[in-house]
């Protein structure tokens, strides 16, 4: 057999491996566990660390501020060095829409060895342990907007099955042709990094979370030293779970119904930056992995398409059909997270494409980090962690 066809049936079966024994990762039923109200509704702190959101919160905002929460509930919501006006912008939404209590402060610039958004956090805490006795933390995104009865859920679901985090995956804006081609397959992607059902097991050892929304019982995150304990850490929701449960806390993630990112990304450099700005963080600056990544990308999504182009135009039927079936495989694995996107289900057999994007992604993370600009978000570059004081 040819070398092609070896490495299209190596393709194949990667694609039979991931579709049965990666934790069904393609599956989009994870949602909220079961869960009955709590005899008595404990307080909450939710903390909204915000860099130039001024954009934004008028759609996010006052959907924390209308929580229907039956228990006390206090929204901190802190403004990281913001030069477009979002603390004024957070206080005159307070008092345009009143609901849950809210206050508004800077913490000043980060001190060496912290990112913007952690130190931001860690002063959010800090006001929300002077001012309130919570019990929970909800830690949730400036462009992350909540159905209002939000909070009522994820506490029910904390409380009623002993969880000490509880995260989901919001639903990201899809509404131009760039975010219908990459938003999507994102969510796919971390899903079979991360596949939710393993992380939901207890003890298990894959661990994340999904920064937007984050229910954190405050007793687990004092245990977990969170937010010290992660304070370097550009990817701070995976680092946070990971604490957690080294701390003996349990852990749920899963996708959302009613929390929706507001965040446009309608041009494809905006999306090239999400993703390229934390891809080589993932892969720990490690060039090793950086090029196993880069050829296990192109086997799994690439060879497919191309063996059924090199075999229809040679005239060989094995390539073709073992790559029509992997390519096959892998638009059936895409389909269901493109029915909760409610997006054509044309767009699956375009996954190569995607992959191919995102290959290109994460090379250009490398080669910025290596250049001094890796981790670049909204006017800081973050120190690889070692080289963090």
């Amino acid at each position: 057999m040819s070398v092609l066809t070896w490495i299209t049936f190596a393709s194949l079966a990667a694609w039979l491996w991931l579709l049965l024994c990666q934790g069904f990762f393609w599956r989009t039923d994870v949602r909220l566990p079961e869960r009955t109200d709590p005899e008595q509704w404990p307080p909450v702190a939710v903390v909204v660390p915000a860099r130039d959101e001024a954009g934004v919160l008028p759609s996010s905002l006052p959907s924390l501020l209308a929580q229907d929460y039956p228990g006390r509930a206090e929204v901190f919501l802190v403004d990281d060095g913001s030069v477009d006006g979002t603390g004024e912008v957070a206080r005159a939404l307070g008092r345009e829409h009143g609901g849950l209590a809210l206050t508004v402060d800077s913490p000043g610039e980060p001190p060496p060895g912290w990112t913007g958004k952690l130190w931001a956090v860690r002063h959010g805490m800090a006001l929300a342990r002077a001012r309130t006795d919570a019990e929970y933390l909800l830690l949730t995104d400036a462009d992350i907007a909540h159905a209002p009865d939000s909070l009522r859920e994820l506490v029910a679901a904390a409380s009623s099955g002993g969880l000490d985090l509880v995260s989901q995956m919001a639903r990201l804006r899809v509404s131009t042709a760039w975010e219908r081609l990459i938003v999507p397959a994102f969510v796919y992607f971390f899903a079979q990094l991360y596949p939710f059902r393993r992380i939901n097991r207890p003890g298990a050892r894959t661990t994340a979370a999904a920064g937007g929304c984050v229910l954190l019982r405050w007793e687990a995150a004092e245990r977990a030293g969170v937010p010290d304990s992660v304070r370097h850490a550009v990817i701070d929701d995976v680092s946070t779970a990971r604490a957690v449960r080294r701390a003996g806390g349990r852990i749920w993630l899963g996708l959302a119904d009613r929390v929706d990112s507001v965040r446009p990304y309608p041009r494809l450099g905006q999306l090239w930056r999400m993703v390229s700005r934390s891809a080589y963080t993932q892969l720990r600056h490690n060039p090793f992995l950086l090029a196993g990544t880069v050829a296990g990308l192109a086997v799994v999504y690439l060879v497919p398409p191309a063996a059924v182009v090199a075999g229809a135009l040679t005239g060989d039927g094995t390539p073709l059909v073992a790559g029509a079936v992997a390519w096959a495989v892998m638009a059936g694995t895409y389909v269901p997270m493109l029915r909760y996107y409610r997006q054509p289900l044309a767009l699956a057999p375009l996954l190569p494409l995607t992959a191919l994007l995102y290959l290109l992604m994460t090379v250009d993370s490398a080669v910025q980090h290596h250049r001094g600009r890796g981790a670049a978000w909204k006017g800081r570059t973050y120190a690889r962690p070692e080289a963090a004081p």
